[in-house]
């Protein structure tokens, strides 16, 4: 089958997790063809070259995600008069963009926003975490919120309808239009609480934050008489949330393209982290909020199937409004083979703490250090190895900074005797050094390998770990106490003391470090190689394809009102490989020339659109009226660009045989003609 993968910010052009993720997923599923829709700017001409993509990726497609925004890449609309929008261009949208606005920057009576930001990580009074969404407004009733959906929805769709026949979308989003819907939004009533304060500036910043998260509705994507696009794949798979998971919505719009959501970092919690750093004032942050928790909750709600990474993504999603019954955890799939050729741990006298990862103060290094000033007193021998480099937050190289301080301080250089020279127990070292030529050989090295963090998503390092067969401490957040299962020793976060009486309880008992290690070993090549995340989207896609074997853009069987018939459209035009597909460019492949019984050679060959969202069904397989339904046949004879029939229709060669049979290209036009298959 031919899937569209939708990505943000890294797979093909961008490195990182989700390249890497995306890439062993493309190479993992050679059987079916991809076309990657990225949200990235393209490689500068300087970066180095990317490397070369697998065969049956057959299209990538890109636009930036920034404000440079060439038009070039804009949907092609119909033909306008003036270069500016019309009366009535303006008017559509002054409806569909105060339904999206009303949608978002009001809060049901009675109630509180649907997604409101919470400021803190941890645990709140009552036993439920904090830095989540609230499951359903309180005090609102459930139809409130339900109509809220629908104009968003309403609004949203709209304005992509909009977009596909005018190109202006772009500069309307950022119009004083625009700006005084907003406006009235915020001081009309049931407003948000912070709305009301929101000054022209607010406004202003608000709007140019909607006109980048909706540029995909204004992209080429969406097909038209050159290329299909995303009307001409069978099933969509978006890599994350928010801007990536909107084209897919559109085609699910538009075409009925079953859509799949992978969410591994809830893009809605890297938003709200995101925006509680930035210089942004209270209405900017809550109104880019609520629209992101709209976003989100129509993703879901549109969204076939939805993948979470682990339990903590999985209630993120529950509480922004998904269905469980559409949620099924897939965990992200990790190359073992670097790690698991190192030896298992050894039963033995080893004093060594390993800790690896991008420092930044997320990690909490901090309570690491002072942890391990108490585990010196216990174990006078033990070492600490932090191993890693600063990561994206722009805070890293400063609280790196701080780390050396504070361990310098905390221990000074020491030596054994007069003669010998003093060495820290700390070290800061990165990979690659010749001390740590590889991250295995910095796990490999350790007897404990610990974890500090107080905010985390999915702990690869701890998995890495685990792949290693060492024992580890790790602090309970994030997925952390689904991915140990057992295997290790948990401890709250920002606590140093317990962190240390976990590390000194391990570097003091060497044979249940040895069993923890074996135990981490086990399990995490049972649930976190690549093999297991390929074989489940294997499953998945053909689950997902086996629901909607007939979408209304790309069947033609319809019944007497006009519905398109489910299961027109035959299961064997879905089966995987390139074998089946029957596209112009297959069809080109075939001789179009046959040889009758006196010798002659006859083509018959109508015209044949360049690409159709419909030519993906074997010749056998398509249903005997579509076979009957021919293209007409252009006056000169040259090629026009047409529909699905078009394509159904194309390079059909008939042979003639018998002494009497006509041989030349009109009278096999006739022939055909009574056979019916011109």
């Amino acid at each position: 089958m031919r899937i569209g993968l939708l990505t943000e910010g890294g797979y093909p052009y961008a490195s990182g997790e989700t390249h890497a993720w995306c890439d062993r997923l493309v190479r993992g599923l050679a059987g079916h063809d991809f076309e990657v829709y990225a949200l990235s700017a393209e490689p500068r001409r300087d970066a180095p070259p990317r490397p070369e993509l697998p065969r049956h990726v057959r299209l990538v497609h890109s636009a930036p995600p920034g404000d440079g925004f060439p038009a070039g890449r804009r949907r092609a609309g119909e033909p306008r008069r003036g270069r500016t929008p019309g009366r009535r261009e303006r008017r559509r949208f002054a409806e569909c963009f105060g339904d999206l606005v009303a949608a978002f920057a009001t809060a049901p009576p009675g109630g509180e926003p649907a997604t409101p930001v919470v400021p803190a990580l941890g645990a709140a009074p009552g036993g439920v975490p904090t830095g989540y969404p609230p499951a359903v407004p309180g005090g609102a009733p459930d139809g409130l919120v339900t109509g809220k959906a629908d104009r968003f929805a309403a609004g949203l769709y709209g304005l992509a309808e909009l977009a596909r026949e005018h190109r202006g979308l772009p500069a309307l989003l950022r119009s004083e239009d625009a700006v005084r819907l907003l406006e009235a939004a915020c001081h009309g009533p049931h407003a948000l609480p912070a709305a009301p304060g929101a000054q022209v500036d607010d406004l202003l910043a608000v709007t140019a934050g909607l006109a980048r998260a909706l540029r995909p509705l204004s992209l080429d994507w969406y097909g038209d008489r050159h290329s299909p696009g995303l009307g001409g794949v069978d099933l969509c798979h978006a890599t994350s949330g928010g801007a990536a998971a909107l084209p897919g919505l559109l085609a699910k719009h538009f075409f009925a393209t079953p859509l799949l959501v992978t969410e591994y970092g809830v893009r809605l919690r890297e938003h709200y982290l995101a925006r509680a750093a930035a210089p942004l004032s209270a209405p900017v942050r809550a109104l880019l909020a609520a629209f992101q928790g709209a976003l989100a909750a129509e993703t879901y709600a549109q969204a076939a199937l939805i993948t979470p990474g682990n339990t903590h993504a999985r209630r993120w999603q529950e509480r922004c409004g998904a269905d469980r019954a559409r949620l099924r955890t897939v965990y992200p799939g990790m190359d073992a083979a670097p790690f698991t050729a190192v030896a298992d741990a050894a039963a033995d006298d080893s004093k060594t703490l390993v800790w690896a990862g991008s420092i930044e103060p997320a990690k909490d290094l901090i309570a690491l250090l002072h942890a391990f000033a108490e585990i010196r007193r216990a174990e006078p021998e033990a070492t600490l190895r932090i191993v890693g480099g600063t990561g994206r937050d722009p805070q890293a190289p400063g609280y790196l900074a701080h780390c050396r301080a504070l361990a310098a301080q905390l221990f000074p250089d020491e030596a054994a005797d007069t003669r010998s020279v003093g060495e820290s127990p700390v070290s800061f070292e990165e990979v690659g050094s010749p001390e740590v030529p590889t991250l295995a050989d910095a796990y490999a090295s350790g007897a404990v390998v610990v974890l500090s963090s107080v905010i985390e998503g999915f702990p690869r390092s701890l998995v890495e770990a685990m792949f290693c067969g060492r024992a580890t401490v790790s602090t309970d957040a994030g997925a952390v106490c689904e991915v140990i299962g057992g295997t290790g020793l948990v401890v709250p976060p920002r606590n140093p003391r317990a962190l240390a009486e976990a590390c000194t309880a391990l570097l003091g008992d060497p044979d249940r470090r040895a069993r923890l290690g074996a135990a981490a070993r086990a399990r995490a090549l049972e649930l976190f190689t690549v093999e297991q995340n390929v074989a489940a989207f294997r499953g998945i896609y053909l689950e997902l394809i086996s629901h909607a074997p007939a979408r209304p853009a790309a069947s033609g069987a319809r019944d007497a009102r006009g519905v398109p018939r489910p299961f027109a459209r035959p299961a064997e035009s879905h089966v995987p490989g390139r074998w089946a597909a029957t596209g112009a460019a297959t069809r080109a492949a075939v001789p179009a020339q046959e040889r009758s019984a006196a010798g002659d050679a006859v083509s018959v060959t109508p015209a044949t659109p360049a690409a159709a969202p419909a030519g993906r069904t074997p010749s056998w397989a398509v249903p005997a009226q579509e076979r009957t339904a021919g293209p007409p046949v252009p006056a000169g004879g040259g090629a026009e660009s047409g529909g699905a029939a078009g394509v159904r229709g194309a390079r059909r060669s008939v042979r003639w045989g018998g002494a009497g049979d006509r041989t030349d290209v009109s009278g096999a036009k006739e022939r055909a003609k009574e056979r019916g298959q011109w």
